[in-house]
């Protein structure tokens, strides 16, 4: 079906994204030499919104999660003004704006944000089991912890994105197994209807042909148009 095959090239992209995310924010080495000319404060944050992943909204807006609501409307109102496609002719500023919106209609969204503090929590919880850290182990508060959670955060919401996917795989195979059942239904309940009205409609025809065949089985006239005379028996003895 088309709608899941778009499904699944989203998800490609995404984990395509994911990786070219990771060139970009931990091996700065296999970047190609930078352009001469020094990009603008607007360039700078629209480069950086469409390198941030894209399943992290507070990535995507720079903001660290459990912040405020008031911080996410002021952070949004402050970027979307400065990177806004009326105000710079970057040709990537619509794609940045759209997804800087996106963004913040997701953290302001109860539900949503809960799913993705969620998952930000699932992996600070996954990253101390692997390493069998506690709380107060000294390399929970080491920077580099952070690098890995974030890093840890990414595989949890990649994960959830593709166990989403999959759902989504499966109802659209299961609403399309029961739209076929209910197409068969249907043509089946037009195929009798059509039979029964074909021989509703050859009914006249059929009772002039069986009035026919009576009367074509009745003692006919002889040829000179007297009727055959009865042998009459004779009486023995």
């Amino acid at each position: 079906m088309e709608d899941e095959k778009d499904a699944f090239d989203a998800l490609d992209a995404l984990e395509k994204e994911a990786k070219e995310y990771d060139k970009v924010q931990f091996h700065p080495q296999t970047l190609p030499p930078l352009p001469p000319t020094n990009p603008s404060v607007q360039d700078k944050e629209i480069e950086r919104i469409l390198s941030a992943f894209r399943l992290d909204s507070y990535a995507v807006l720079d903001l660290l999660p459990g912040c405020p609501d008031s911080d996410i409307k002021l952070h949004y109102r402050k970027k979307s003004l400065l990177i806004h496609p009326d105000k710079t002719s970057n040709a990537r500023a619509p794609e940045a704006f759209d997804r800087l919106k996106k963004a913040e209609s997701e953290l302001m969204d109860e539900k949503r944000r809960a799913k993705l503090d969620e998952a930000i929590s699932d992996a600070r919880m996954l990253l101390m089991r692997e390493h069998k850290w506690t709380p107060d182990s000294p390399e929970v508060r080491d920077e580099s912890f952070k690098v890995m959670w974030r890093e840890k955060t990414k595989a949890v919401l990649i994960d959830n994105e593709a166990r989403r996917q999959r759902q989504l795989k499966a109802q659209m195979q299961e609403e399309g197994r029961q739209q076929r059942k209910e197409d068969a239904e249907i043509e089946e309940r037009k195929r009798k209807r059509d039979h029964e009205k074909a021989w509703e409609d050859t009914r006249e025809k059929r009772i002039g042909s069986w009035r026919d065949f009576q009367k074509g089985g009745k003692p006919t006239a002889t040829e000179g148009g007297e009727k055959k005379k009865k042998k009459k028996l004779k009486v023995l003895g």
